[in-house]
């Protein structure tokens, strides 16, 4: 994060930058919107009497509940000011999630505040693996079962940013994706050195559980890696930088050509499920209002006079009741009708990428 933001500083396009990790101490950047500002994470873990990672998964339902106005702001400030020409609309939004993959990603705070942004921005996922903790095949494949994992969660495109390339050069991982022949070369070399652990069923030449289970894996995931952006960074002395950048306007387009379109095809789904609801609930509502108009005309007297008595007669007037009736009915539908077109759900109902996404009638 500090070092994309610096790239961006020293380019002359400030990015916006949101952190959403409660439990930080200390962070090498200045936060436009910080959680920590809004929620005390210690605090929570004291009241709710939580451990670190129930702290920060309740300190992220908690900043949920003012998404509307994060995006509100968000939207706000994309746009030219008339107020303040010279202050510059923002170009990107940066935000730092919590370290903990599962606290974010699988959490419905996590899932709100993805759904809410993806449905203002286009919205990429960075996925930062440290490379030199990568280098095994176990470990590789772990990261990109992770990986996996986020991509069909939140429905969004993806770059995987291999970190720390000044240590260990990530072109292996570039290899083990393109080429599967290496990844089995590789695979055989870390079971024929034991580096599976040495027990038992786990290792010897090809024949344990585990050189099995990877070789399946990689299986699986070769369609998997030909949607992915693979680049390899360095955040000590910033090689790279430009090159992810780069990923990051090739996902945007994508964003824009494959995602965008479905969103709109799901949006006008919805619209128009929303519709027919309403208009079930006013047909059924009409229909008992019928029924009760219709019960009380048939009880309903008129007062007739005449030189000897008052005599309460029904009234053979059908064709005058019905056009009350008629016109009693129209203009509660009308109003009905008024009534519902006015809800508002609110930005979490109104749109969300990937609850359009998910969504299935």
């Amino acid at each position: 994060m500090q070092r994309i933001n610096a790239h961006l500083h020293s380019k002359n396009t400030p990015p916006y930058v949101i952190n959403l990790d409660p439990a930080v101490l200390n962070v090498p950047f200045e936060s436009n919107i910080d959680i920590r500002d809004s929620v005390n994470y210690e605090e929570v873990m004291k009241q709710y009497n939580l451990g670190p990672n129930g702290g920060i998964l309740t300190s992220l339902n908690l900043f949920a509940t003012k998404v509307d106005q994060i995006v509100n702001l968000l939207e706000k400030r994309s746009k030219p000011d008339p107020e303040n020409p010279d202050r510059k609309p923002i170009d990107r939004i940066l935000v730092d999630t919590p370290g903990q993959i599962e606290a974010f990603v699988w959490s419905a705070s996590g899932t709100i505040l993805l759904e809410s942004l993806a449905s203002s921005f286009p919205t990429i996922i960075a996925y930062i693996i440290d490379t030199p903790r990568t280098a095994s095949t176990s470990t590789f494949m772990s990261n990109m079962l992770y990986a996996c994992s986020i991509l069909y969660k939140t429905k969004l495109p993806m770059i995987l940013v291999f970190n720390k390339t000044d240590v260990k050069d990530a072109s292996f991982a570039k290899e083990w994706m393109t080429d599967f022949e290496a990844f089995q070369d590789a695979l055989r070399r870390d079971e024929n050195s034991d580096t599976f652990g040495g027990q038992e069923g786990f290792g010897s030449g090809g024949s344990g559980y585990m050189g099995s289970l990877l070789n399946s894996m990689s299986l699986v995931l070769e369609e998997f890696y030909s949607h992915l952006s693979m680049v390899g960074v360095s955040s000590r002395v910033g090689t790279g930088i430009d090159e992810f950048f780069e990923a990051v306007e090739e996902k945007r387009k994508e964003f824009l050509e494959d995602y965008l379109p479905e969103l709109e095809r799901r949006r006008e789904e919805r619209e128009e499920r929303k519709k027919k609801t309403r208009e079930q609930e006013l047909d059924k509502m009409m229909q008992g209002m019928s029924v009760d108009v219709n019960n009380v005309a048939e009880k309903r007297p008129i007062k007739v006079t005449n030189d000897d008595d008052d005599v309460d007669v029904p009234s053979d007037n059908d064709d005058d009741d019905d056009e009350d009736d008629e016109t009693t009915r129209e203009g509660l539908q009308a109003r009905y009708a008024a009534a519902m077109e006015g809800k508002d759900e609110g930005i979490l109902g109104d749109a969300s990428f990937a609850k359009y996404l998910h969504m299935q009638r």
